[in-house]
């Protein structure tokens, strides 16, 4: 059993739904959704595409998968993260657009941002204490030769190379896709994503994400906004206008994320 700690919007957000039916996969749910179908592309290939994404769900990561430490549990680190994300205020990042790294497709914002690389170091050293250290095998998996002398030394203090300078705020929506075939995925992407990256991305909550066993989908455990419940509010993100002209209605988030915490174990 493996744990990270991410944003992802909440479960009842358009991008969410959005992001589903692209991946194929609904990390709150875990159930399989239709893929769109994508010119260029058959379904078999669009699907072998989209692949890692589909199995790591919808998600920007702020703390990499790490397995518990002897003597830690699941409730103390559920504990943890409740104080943590309780001490914390929701804060905005700039518009997402659709972006190539690596071969790989992602939804990132179009600079830095310090905040949530400040966030993304905090839970790094803050949970540091529940990580158990990387077994000589895990550390060949991440290809040491083909990492910098800074990152290798991230990859055996912190069990993973790309954290601190190397950390940048990303949501995946692609596997690695070959040159002859990325302009048209990049096309499509700018058409699927666009209506739901038309404002500011908002942080406002950390997902636990857990992955039961090697190469199982990551699920979201439970969803924790930041800051004190009592004076959170949050603001429904929207789509653009549907054909009509009609927005779709707000939901109840608050309510979402008292039914989410009610399921952490009370201590």
């Amino acid at each position: 059993m493996r744990y990270a700690i991410g944003f992802t919007p909440s479960v009842c957000d358009p991008l969410t739904y959005a992001a589903a039916d692209w991946l194929g996969r609904n990390p709150y749910s875990d159930a399989l959704c239709e893929q769109p179908h994508v010119a260029g592309f058959s379904t078999a290939e669009f699907a072998f595409l989209t692949a890692v994404p589909r199995r790591f769900g919808f998600h920007g990561v702020l703390r990499p998968l790490f397995r518990l430490a002897d003597g830690m549990t699941e409730a103390d680190l559920l504990y943890a993260l409740m104080r943590f994300t309780s001490e914390l205020s929701p804060f905005s990042i700039g518009r997402l657009s659709v972006q190539l790294k690596d071969s790989c497709f992602m939804l990132a914002p179009a600079g830095a941002s310090a905040e949530v690389n400040a966030l993304a170091a905090m839970i790094l050293q803050r949970f540091e204490p529940f990580r158990a250290m990387l077994s000589d095998a895990e550390i060949e998996r991440r290809d040491p030769d083909r990492l910098s002398a800074a990152q290798f030394a991230n990859l055996l203090r912190w069990g993973d190379p790309f954290v601190l300078d190397d950390y940048r705020f990303h949501m995946m929506v692609t596997g690695p896709v070959p040159a002859p075939s990325q302009l048209r995925m990049a096309t499509a992407l700018q058409t699927f994503f666009e209506p739901f990256c038309l404002a500011p991305l908002e942080i406002n909550s950390l997902a636990l994400f857990v992955e039961a066993g090697a190469g199982a989908p990551m699920r979201v455990h439970s969803q924790h906004p930041l800051g004190k419940l009592p004076a959170h509010r949050v603001r429904p993100r929207t789509a653009a206008p549907i054909e009509d002209g009609h927005l779709p209605a707000p939901v109840g988030e608050t309510r979402v994320a008292l039914a989410m915490r009610a399921l952490v174990p009370a201590r």
